[in-house]
């Protein structure tokens, strides 16, 4: 990633250009680059649209390699999705179509689905 593309993706308005570096520069990225690729978008995408594709992305072309960079983008879509607009993709991506079956156990065990599914489901007590 050069200064100048770094520069470009400081003026994405929205984090479009930001999703769209990322898809088509992602062999080329190191851990470095990733990273000031997941600050600019969280940065930039005021709804969380941005942010959820990426993590959807990321978390579909490898899982285990991008687990840090996907729990800052889930992070952050959900800080940014107010409306619930971009949510339910994203845990039906992130945790499968089934992801209501083991709620209370991936609630206990993990911050980002507990988080996501109490905004999706408020009036759950249990969990």
């Amino acid at each position: 990633m050069t200064e100048q593309d770094i520069k470009l993706l400081r003026q994405d308005p929205d984090g479009l250009a930001t999703y769209e570096y990322l898809a088509n520069n992602i062999d080329n990225c190191s851990d470095e680059d990733l990273d000031a690729i997941v600050d600019n978008m969280t940065t930039v995408d005021r709804s969380g649209q941005f942010t959820a594709s990426a993590a959807r992305y990321l978390h579909a072309i490898d899982t285990e390699r991008y687990a840090a960079a996907v729990e800052r983008l889930v992070a952050a879509t959900i800080d940014k999705d107010r409306e619930h607009s971009y949510l339910p993709s994203l845990m039906r991506g992130i945790y499968g179509d089934n992801y209501e079956d083991d709620a209370e156990q991936r609630c206990a065990a993990d911050r980002n689905f507990r988080r996501m599914y109490q905004r999706l489901y408020p009036r759950t007590d249990s969990l």
